[in-house]
């Protein structure tokens, strides 16, 4: 990644270089935190951390003061892939199945 940074007269321009993937050397951790016995875990934000035993344990002090979770997931930013592709999220107008008006409901159901 390039950034332009402006230079004011009279100064010199310093190259600053930073690490790909790590800050002071250690990795990106993502933290996910589930609230309550049953829930979802969450994503809650991002920590740097040596491994994944010392993410773990700032994840929970940074994470979950107040007894906030039961469970804390760590996994390293690496190690997560997102898809790019839109048109896999392609609107289902041409689906009616997949809307629940398709369906009749029996009157002994009554209202839903």
């Amino acid at each position: 990644m390039s950034y332009e940074v402006p230079v004011a007269p009279g100064e010199e321009q310093q190259d600053i270089e930073f690490g790909s993937s790590s800050d002071h050397g250690f990795p990106l951790w993502e933290v996910f935190v589930r609230a309550k016995r049953g829930l979802n875990h969450t994503h809650v934000g991002s920590l740097h951390a040596p491994d994944s035993e010392t993410a773990i344990q700032n994840a929970r002090d940074g994470y979950t003061r107040r007894a906030e979770g039961v469970s804390v997931w760590v996994v390293p930013s690496t190690e997560i892939v997102a898809s790019d592709d839109v048109t896999m999220f392609e609107p289902f107008e041409d689906k009616p199945y997949r809307h629940p008006t398709f369906y009749e409901i029996p009157d002994e159901v009554g209202q839903l």
